[in-house]
């Protein structure tokens, strides 16, 4: 497959040019960085400097590149992950007029197949779970629609990835949350009743690679790993991973005073389900949960 990659230098999107160029296919990876660019040439992808808000300058790289498939992992988070919803706010325009800008490029380019990365904590029952993030919903939402709806009427194939929570080794949000269980800063929450689907973003990347040409046009995954945890248990798993005192357990409404945010996001309770994508893809996360996943993530970086 000739891939193009929107986000090649995110999260996800250093994994997924490791894992394509490993399975021998060809790989243009898009970032906004001329930094990023040498980083991209060494991991064995073409990199593609242009902004996904610039339609026109988005449309000449994707052109250029002539892809059979188009990946997007386009988000503007800040590395330590967002800590309050005015930091989403880039990223709901990029989940918006990015995709615009990218979907009408790829379609323009011939491509085949185009697979969006989501956001499960911001798909089913989103309204209960993270009442008052009304616009990152609405970005979500409004990403996924234009997959769907472009899959619907035939211009191109379009397939939805929701993604639990991700982690794993250079990840900003991870070393973000090591560091605070360090200073016993993450805390567990009393009479804890949240459940929350995690994924390794290698597991990540390989359910997007098998998606690539093994999910059926229209299709919606949700790509967790096989254990939901409570927050408190996540931060207990941070905490034995670096050998950190146990988390201190505080009161939920002294969460909401300090961080509402943080504690909306900890207080949620949406497991979810791998089973439809190793049905239909072939895949099993490689992490069946985050204790395993963190156990080798500090392995390798150690």
């Amino acid at each position: 497959m000739n891939v193009f990659l929107a986000g090649g230098s995110g999260a996800i999107g250093v994994p997924l040019v490791r894992q394509l160029v490993a399975g021998g296919h060809q790989v243009t990876a898009l970032t906004r960085s001329p930094a990023n660019a040498e980083m991209l040439r060494q991991l064995g992808a073409t990199p593609a400097l242009a902004d996904a808000l610039d339609a026109g300058a988005l449309r000449r790289v994707v052109l250029d590149a002539h892809p059979t498939h188009v990946i997007h992992q386009l988000t503007a988070l800040p590395k330590g992950g967002p800590k309050s919803a005015k930091e989403l706010a880039p990223t709901n325009r990029v989940r918006i007029e990015g995709t615009r800008n990218l979907l009408a490029a790829a379609i323009a380019a011939g491509a085949k197949r185009i697979v969006g990365g989501s956001f499960a904590l911001l798909g089913a029952n989103a309204q209960v779970t993270l009442a008052g993030v009304d616009d990152a919903l609405d970005a979500v939402v409004s990403m996924e629609s234009q997959i769907l709806d472009a899959s619907a009427r035939g211009a191109i194939e379009g397939v939805v990835l929701r993604y639990g929570l991700f982690y794993g080794p250079n990840n900003g949000s991870t070393e973000h949350l090591i560091a605070l269980a360090r200073r016993r800063m993450l805390p567990a929450i009393r009479a804890d009743r949240s459940l929350l689907s995690w994924i390794h973003l290698d597991d990540a990347a390989s359910a997007t690679v098998a998606a690539l040409d093994r999910a059926p046009a229209g299709a919606v995954y949700d790509i967790v790993d096989d254990q939901p945890v409570s927050s408190s248990d996540m931060a207990a798993a941070i905490a034995d991973s670096i050998g950190a005192p146990h988390p201190i357990a505080v009161p939920l409404w002294l969460l909401r005073l300090v961080s509402p945010y943080l504690a909306r996001m900890l207080a949620i309770r949406l497991p979810l389900s791998n089973a439809r994508a190793r049905a239909e893809l072939g895949w099993r996360p490689r992490y069946p949960n985050i204790r395993a996943g963190l156990s080798q993530t500090l392995r390798r970086a150690a």
